[in-house]
């Protein structure tokens, strides 16, 4: 799709396919009232301008809408409906071993107990072993620094699928 076909999408259908990208509901109601966009580059920047200015509740709910890291049942039952645009996004973790699987879960357990919602990273790229060990540094964190570091991987998140929306 192009940035002139996505402009020309029913309002409903544009926060439909911007919810996927990220599951914010304000988020995207907010982004969809900002068209027409001139480029994907003006798309990303008020994406980026409106996500930042979100409050805790719509980051959190975008949290929601990830499976935890290393749970690839989660990510083909629970995550269907964003399967084409996150179908990449935990490769790494498909070759790991069931040790590093294994860590994974009771790391991932550790930091939702400590912050309250799942780890978030943009995975795209990064193997399984690489998520432990930034899951293990991050658990380190404060709760406003992780929660700065998960808004940020978040917008890396929805920047790689908004690409995909128009490739």
């Amino acid at each position: 799709m192009t940035i002139q076909e996505f402009n020309i999408l029913s309002n409903t259908k544009v926060k439909e396919l911007l919810f996927q990208c990220c599951g914010c509901t304000a988020w995207a109601d907010q982004l969809a009232h900002e068209a027409p966009f001139i480029s994907l580059k003006d798309l990303k920047d008020k994406s980026d301008n409106i996500w930042f200015s979100c409050d805790k509740s719509g980051w959190m709910e975008a949290f929601t809408h990830h499976p935890k890291i290393g749970d690839l049942k989660s990510l083909e039952e629970k995550f269907a409906t964003t399967k084409h645009l996150a179908s990449a996004e935990q490769s790494g973790v498909g070759s790991s071993s069931q040790i590093v699987l294994e860590q994974l879960k009771e790391y991932n357990e550790r930091y939702e107990e400590k912050f309250g919602y799942i780890f978030i990273v943009c995975a795209t790229g990064k193997s399984a072993d690489e998520m432990l060990l930034l899951l293990q540094q991050r658990l380190k964190n404060d709760r406003s620094d992780e929660l700065k570091n998960a808004i940020k991987e978040q917008n890396k998140i929805t920047h790689l699928r908004l690409n995909k929306l128009f490739e």
